[in-house]
């Protein structure tokens, strides 16, 4: 059964060129150890809520938006031996954590296992 890692964060508006660099960047890499598939969303439908929602749970400012994304792999196995040899890889080596075009630190992620694919 697939496995997926999803993650939400909130990328400034003014950095959504870079955004879209970095992600297709490290798609290629990704899918260079494995990943089935990465799927990177930027949001144009998505409501502020009263109690929760995705602007809430990635604390939102102005100027931001919410990016939904997911990257699915074979299994939790390929996924554990994909994400460190990406770790690994000297592509990822150059990149500055420090200047990434959105704040790391407010990222929400997970890995799930599917119970539904149809």
């Amino acid at each position: 059964m697939a496995y997926v890692d999803g993650y939400v964060l909130a990328v400034p508006i003014e950095n959504k060129a870079e955004y879209i660099r970095l992600a297709e960047e490290s798609a290629v890499v990704f899918k260079d150890h494995g990943a089935l598939s990465v799927v990177e969303n930027w949001a144009d439908d998505v409501p502020d809520g009263e109690l929760t929602s995705l602007p809430m749970a990635v604390k939102c400012e102005p100027g931001e938006v919410v990016v939904f994304s997911w990257i699915t792999w074979p299994s939790r196995e390929a996924r554990d031996a994909g994400n460190k040899a990406v770790m690994e890889d000297p592509r990822m080596q150059d990149w500055d954590i420090s200047k990434m075009p959105f704040d790391g630190k407010r990222m929400i992620y997970g890995g799930f296992s599917n119970i539904v694919a149809r």
